[in-house]
């Protein structure tokens, strides 16, 4: 059976997130729900139906992909995941993440794992961690 995941970042990365996307889905993961077909919310009921959508996706995945730099929403996404006890594969592009004045206290729980490195690198170290 297929495990579930959702993909958090920023609207800056959104080419990187589609194609971590599509590489995970080639490898019959299923992604719960895609951010990235919403433009920005124009209003508070669009922000609160995409909230409600990204949450529902949060809580149905088996693991949750970060890809940093990542705002705020990505951030509680995060949050949610760490409160359901979700894996958490967290992506950064250098070393940064292990900077004490870049890093965060979250960053380092057992269920987050750190990887640095390609894009590529990132989906190959998830696919043979779920497999």
């Amino acid at each position: 059976m297929p495990k579930n995941f959702y993909i958090a970042s920023s609207f800056q990365n959104i080419d990187v997130v589609r194609y971590v996307r599509d590489q995970l889905i080639i490898k019959d993961f299923h992604h719960t729900y895609d951010w990235t077909q919403n433009s920005r919310a124009a209003n508070l009921e669009e922000l609160q139906r995409i909230g409600n959508a990204e949450k529902q996706a949060v809580q149905l995945a088996d693991f949750l992909v970060v890809l940093l730099p990542a705002g705020k929403g990505s951030h509680i996404e995060f949050g949610i995941a760490l409160a359901n006890d979700i894996k958490i594969y967290l992506y950064s592009p250098n070393e940064d993440i292990y900077d004490m004045d870049f890093t965060s206290t979250f960053y380092h729980l057992d269920n987050v794992h750190i990887i640095v490195g390609t894009y590529e690198q990132l989906v190959e170290k998830i696919f043979m961690s779920e497999l």
